[in-house]
């Protein structure tokens, strides 16, 4: 046990049961603060406040607090968020197990961290340490380690990709060959069509939608600055057309009915959203990569080269698509809108950002757009160049 001065108050410092209370004692009086020592300790021995303050949480393996932490969650955060988080704690309920919290320290950290990054990149270790971090500050802990405990740099992360062209028609292509995958595909074609986020189009109504007049309504997003109505257009008419369809033949359409909805044994609940495309979206990414592939070794052998040419053109071109995320269709369409001159008020107001920051966040002008663009500015300021391969005005000197 012991008491100490901060300031003008005294506090004190003491160990109980295996856990560290550190708290003032409320009084500036030397010969008062042993005897408020003594009835602070006889409280927390009592079970008094000590649940309110963390101390029991503390006390518990990380499976049962980290399960505890998500039930509390519930009640002030997205269910989006809870799923997101569920994912991240998987991998720590895994390594730590019923390993009390009290028992963290920084080294434990710097191993899990260590472990994970065989497997995975920095930024989802930081995820994961993230949310580590918070069941320890609900457990009272985190203060104690913070200072030794180190995020993994993230800078020169790419942002996001955008496709060619000619990847991106092979993309859609290959997304409307399969009727399975019609879902994906649609969702898709509204993603490069809208800029909208996979979370938005999942919670997307119908009654969002005004067809007559091409108009879509986003209630639902990363932000408040998301919520916004943007104009549909043919692609994105023709998508909604062919999700309607199937809505109608499910009896699927009421206005509150999901755009998306869930699919259980090829069964729709029109009233709850669909949680993931990702299986059938990582399925058409892989058969289109195949498929430029085949196209790429078949044009270089055509043109003389052999096997092993053929086999490299195959990988460049299968490369292009290998880690495109969904996600990305955003970026995608955001770019198109800044190649296209479209105003930056413009693309604020479809895309959804608060502020022109956000907006150079996403917008990716493909290097042959700059090129066009410098190019432009050429005139002929240095002059011609002389017989000797040098400027004119290099010549005079």
């Amino acid at each position: 046990m012991a008491i100490y001065k901060r300031g003008k108050h005294w506090h004190m410092d003491v160990v109980i049961s295996g856990v560290r209370y550190r708290e003032p004692l409320k009084t500036t009086d030397r010969r008062e603060a042993p005897s408020l020592e003594k009835q602070r300790i006889a409280e927390i021995q009592a079970g008094k406040g000590a649940s309110k303050s963390g101390r029991e949480f503390a006390r518990k393996p990380f499976t049962e607090a980290a399960k505890l932490s998500q039930e509390e969650r519930k009640a002030h955060v997205a269910v989006r968020t809870i799923q997101f988080e569920a994912e991240r704690i998987k991998p720590l309920v895994k390594y730590f197990g019923d390993k009390p919290l009290i028992r963290f320290k920084a080294e434990d950290i710097a191993g899990y961290q260590r472990h994970r990054l065989e497997s995975v990149a920095p930024r989802t270790v930081n995820m994961e340490v993230s949310v580590l971090r918070r069941i320890l500050k609900r457990a009272k802990l985190w203060n104690r380690l913070a200072e030794d405990v180190r995020m993994f740099p993230e800078h020169g992360r790419p942002i996001g990709r955008v496709l060619r062209a000619d990847q991106k028609q092979r993309l859609f292509e290959t997304a409307a060959s399969r009727s399975d995958w019609m879902v994906a595909h649609c969702a898709a074609v509204l993603a490069v069509s809208t800029t909208c986020r996979s979370v938005e189009l999942k919670h997307l109504r119908w009654h969002d939608l005004d067809l007559f007049n091409r108009v879509m309504t986003v209630n639902r997003s990363k932000t408040e600055a998301g919520h916004r109505t943007i104009p549909l257009n043919g692609d994105a008419m023709a998508a909604l057309a062919r999700l309607l369809e199937r809505a109608q033949a499910h009896g699927a359409s009421e206005p509150d009915h999901f755009v998306f909805p869930t699919c259980e044994h090829e069964r729709l609940d029109p009233t709850r959203p669909q949680k993931s495309w990702r299986t059938a979206w990582r399925k058409l990414l892989g058969e289109a990569a195949r498929s430029a592939g085949r196209a790429a070794a078949q044009a270089a052998l055509q043109n003389g080269q052999r096997i092993s040419g053929a086999k490299t053109a195959w990988r460049q071109a299968a490369a292009g698509f290998i880690g495109f995320r969904f996600h990305d269709l955003r970026h995608q369409a955001i770019t198109e809108l800044a190649e296209s001159g479209a105003s930056d008020a413009t693309m604020m107001a479809v895309a959804g950002h608060m502020s022109r920051r956000m907006l150079e966040h996403y917008s990716h002008v493909r290097m042959a757009a700059k090129r066009t663009a410098l190019d432009s500015l050429e005139s002929g300021l240095m002059g011609p160049l002389s017989k000797e391969g040098k400027r004119d005005s290099e010549a005079v000197h």
